[in-house]
């Protein structure tokens, strides 16, 4: 049976690529109607975790939500997937020093620009919204308040404010901003959702 994982592989495969007909295949079985684009899987497991958190199914409402394995992939996903592809609506986060080049890539591919824009990005927008003390203790939780205490002790990290330290140290281990975005997002009380991840789950 058809379902969204696999039309997101598919895609990723189309992007990276591959042939384009399964995943046209699978467009066409699917309910699938919109695109969330976000450049890696942290972000999809934040926007995840916030539609569970709300009682929202997003596969079974037709969306896909999709990492693009980097900002500079979104003018291949737009033209595949948009108007000029597969007619779905596009949507998604960007960081703000990337804002001018998503509204460049999405034009040529027939899309409005429908993108929410994270100042520096969704790590330092949780941080933001949960505080330093907050993260720290989240970090405690998770076991890796060692690790964090270990990072913190490196002279390039001397100086720097709090909230670049912790967006940096989530950084530092493969899998641990995946693993964040889901613990940060479900630590927010209900009204500090961040703008752009808020906004982005309301136009679904």
């Amino acid at each position: 049976m058809a379902d969204m994982g696999a039309f997101r592989d598919e895609v990723t495969r189309w992007a990276a690529g591959g042939p384009g007909e399964p995943a046209r295949g699978l467009a066409a079985l699917l309910p699938v109607r919109t695109a969330v684009l976000l450049e890696g899987p942290s972000d999809v497991a934040a926007v995840d975790a916030l539609a569970e958190r709300r009682g929202r199914n997003l596969t079974a409402e037709g969306v896909c939500v999709l990492s693009m394995g980097g900002a500079m992939s979104v003018g291949r996903f737009a033209r595949l997937l948009g108007p000029s592809g597969l007619g779905l609506r596009l949507t998604g986060l960007c960081d703000e020093r990337e804002q001018r080049y998503y509204a460049r890539a999405l034009e040529p591919a027939g899309a409005e620009p429908e993108f929410f824009v994270c100042v520096a990005d969704l790590e330092d927008e949780l941080i933001r919204a949960l505080g330093v003390a907050r993260v720290e203790e989240l970090i405690r939780a998770e076991g890796d308040v060692r690790a964090l205490q270990t990072f913190l002790r490196q002279p390039a990290q001397q100086g720097r404010p709090s909230p670049q330290q912790l967006r940096r140290f989530l950084g530092t281990k493969k899998g641990r901003k995946i693993q964040y975005g889901r613990v940060l997002v479900e630590a927010l009380e209900p009204d500090r959702v961040p703008a752009p991840l808020d906004d982005l789950l309301a136009v679904l």
